[in-house]
């Protein structure tokens, strides 16, 4: 994990003014009113993922694509959405530039998944989901797949989030909180999920 964080050039993800702050353990802003994680937080929900390099997972909230680019030198195949088209297609340009042919883009809401790709070993949200994960997003968890995402437990407290990792095992679905985090909100009921 450590590895993907020091080989993928967080720079080639953040726009060409801010490229001098890439390396600050900050978000930054991206356009559309979306944020580049802070880097010790990507490595967190990577590290909580626990990837062995053979997964499909599935990536929420693409932004700039600097996470679906760590997750792509992790794991087999990794599927990404986003709700702005225009954050898509910079991304898809990175990640084409960066030679990363694993990813998928997706322009949709993020908050359904993409069912008829489901179902997934690993689903990465990065962006804060206001009350309970949706039901769809679990439903497309494979059998011992994770779910690592920003949770507000509380719709009244919006900046109040802790990462919360959901797991699927023969026992059922399981759900932990743990680090409280700071990420832009999951906007619901957008378009269903197109291919980029």
């Amino acid at each position: 994990m450590l590895e993907a964080v020091t080989t993928v050039p967080r720079e080639r993800f953040t726009p060409p003014n801010l490229r001098e702050r890439a390396y600050e353990n900050v978000a930054l802003p991206i356009g559309c009113g979306q944020t580049i994680s802070q880097p010790v937080v990507v490595a967190r929900m990577l590290e909580l993922l626990e990837l062995t390099g053979s997964e499909r997972v599935l990536d929420i909230g693409t932004g700039s694509g600097y996470h679906a680019a760590l997750l792509a030198t992790l794991a087999a195949r990794v599927l990404t959405i986003e709700r702005h088209a225009a954050l898509t297609e910079a991304a898809g340009l990175a990640l084409c530039e960066l030679g990363l042919t694993n990813v998928e883009l997706f322009i949709g809401d993020g908050s359904r998944g993409i069912p008829s790709r489901a179902p997934f070993d690993a689903i990465n949200v990065a962006a804060a989901i206001g009350g309970p994960v949706p039901t769809a997003l679990i439903d497309q968890l494979a059998p011992g797949g994770r779910l690592v995402a920003p949770v507000c437990e509380d719709p009244e407290q919006p900046d109040k989030q802790r990462l919360t990792v959901i797991r699927r095992s023969e026992r059922g679905v399981s759900q932990a909180l743990l680090d409280p985090v700071r990420f832009v909100p999951l906007v619901v009921g957008r378009q269903r999920a197109a291919r980029a």
